[in-house]
């Protein structure tokens, strides 16, 4: 039980320091002199959040299911209460989902398709594309 507990700090541990340390990686912007490096360090900044940080975050997931979890234990058992067997096959369900997503994610760290609009993939790409929604033009 002490390596799931281990296992929890680390996880919230790496996602916290890299959330704190991304704008640290951000303001470095204002001090890169050319284009290919501007490029390096956005391709330095999204591998940090994608192969580091999301990661970290789907253990994350694990602590909030270890959290419900205990609050049902601490419920249950109360005079009159029963799990659903609804309940059971979302929790179940939920949970087994999650654990996939993370060892698909961790071990085998697959090349998955982008979703996201190409443009969203070109520095300020996401500016141009919500220019028009910007409230406060230049």
């Amino acid at each position: 039980m002490i390596w799931l507990k281990f296992l929890h700090f680390a996880a919230i541990a790496i996602w916290s320091a890299g959330l704190i340390c991304l704008p640290g990686l951000y303001v470095q912007r204002a001090h890169v002199p050319d284009e290919p490096s501007k490029h390096r360090l956005q391709a330095l900044v999204r591998f940090f959040y994608v192969v580091i940080i999301s990661p970290a975050a789907f253990v994350g997931a694990l602590v909030m299911i270890h959290i419900f979890t205990g609050l049902v234990i601490i419920r249950l058992f109360d005079d009159g209460r029963t799990y659903p067997v609804w309940r059971f096959a979302a929790a179940t369900t939920l949970t087994v989902a999650v654990v996939g997503i993370i060892l698909v994610v961790v071990l085998a760290k697959p090349d998955l398709p982008n979703l996201t609009p190409e443009v969203l993939n070109q520095p300020g790409g996401l500016k141009r594309l919500a220019a028009s929604l910007n409230p406060f033009p230049r």
